[in-house]
């Protein structure tokens, strides 16, 4: 039998991707219906120089970017993708909306185990939304689901440490 993990001795399996829940700004209720979250990922870029005597090139830490997070989801009556996009549209308004909380939010993705204990918690920062799709192509021939999705960009985002593991039974 294979090592368990160092933080949970009695774990053996990596935690499945299909359990998990989405949280817009400070609300205490989840997303509706949100199928598929993209990954979070950051890159750093290496900035290379020189030293006077020393042959080696040296790397230093340059800028952080993160990359968009698309959110998925089927097509239904609950509108919180929309809402959040239509406060960046610019329309009758003249300008995207300025509300407190409208345009940017804070978002939380909760990773969950196989009972729906959360186990991983991200807080992705500033998030806006850059990119809407409200209804897919239509086809009368075919056999699928109508997907509504959202694009994200944000400013980081951070492992809340603040959630502690839960036994395993």
């Amino acid at each position: 039998m294979g090592k368990p993990f160092s933080v949970n001795s009695s774990r053996y399996d990596p935690y499945k991707t299909y359990r998990f829940l989405v949280y817009f700004g400070g609300s205490t209720s989840p997303v509706a219906g949100v199928s598929k979250v993209g990954g979070l990922k950051r890159t750093s870029e290496p900035i290379e120089y020189k030293e006077g005597g020393n042959a080696i090139v040296l790397k230093g830490l340059g800028r952080t970017t993160y990359d968009a997070i698309t959110l998925e989801r089927g097509v239904t009556h609950d509108s919180d993708f929309q809402d959040w996009a239509d406060a960046a549209q610019v329309l009758d308004k003249g300008s995207p909306s300025t509300s407190l909380g409208d345009l940017r939010k804070e978002m939380i993705i909760v990773l969950q185990n196989e009972r729906g204990d959360p186990v991983l918690r991200y807080i992705v920062h500033r998030c806006w939304v850059s990119e809407y799709q409200a209804l897919p192509e239509l086809d009368a021939g075919a056999n699928s689901v109508a997907l509504e999705h959202i694009k994200l960009e944000n400013e980081g985002w951070e492992r809340d440490r603040t959630l502690t593991e839960p036994a395993e039974t």
